[in-house]
């Protein structure tokens, strides 16, 4: 598959001084450059806002975790040896594990950008 495309720097950051509007923004990382890394995303504990505290396991929602691993990132994160957070495009802020090395990158979401848990929960009463 091949991709033929141009570059406008007149329209970085969404506003060309000519009045063109962008349709869309492309985010990507080089295949030829990019770093595996495993990502951890973190999810909802519980299958409700208000779960059963004689039987919190119950309400324990099982994709609470979502392991993605073969994840292609920056090579520029694997010097990174600090513990401050990186925002992966449209994804939200991640933050090195404390298990992570050069050879094994591994991050964990802490924020994601988009929160469907008071939509959820607005939309169903209080379960998901």
């Amino acid at each position: 598959m091949e991709l033929r495309c141009t570059y406008d720097a007149a329209t970085r950051g969404g506003n060309a001084p000519d009045g063109r509007k962008v349709q869309a923004t492309l985010h990507w990382v080089s295949a030829a450059d990019a770093v595996t890394a495993e990502i951890r995303l973190y999810n909802q504990l519980f299958t409700r806002a208000d779960p059963n505290a004689a039987d919190f396991a119950a309400d324990l929602n099982p994709d609470s975790l979502e392991v993605l691993t073969d994840c292609k990132l920056e090579p520029a994160l694997v010097g990174m040896d600090t513990a401050e957070p990186v925002q992966f495009e449209r994804q939200g802020y991640f933050c090195r594990d404390q298990d992570s090395t050069p050879d094994r990158l591994v991050f964990n979401r802490t924020v994601g950008l988009r929160d469907s848990w008071a939509k959820v929960s607005a939309g169903r009463g209080a379960s998901v």
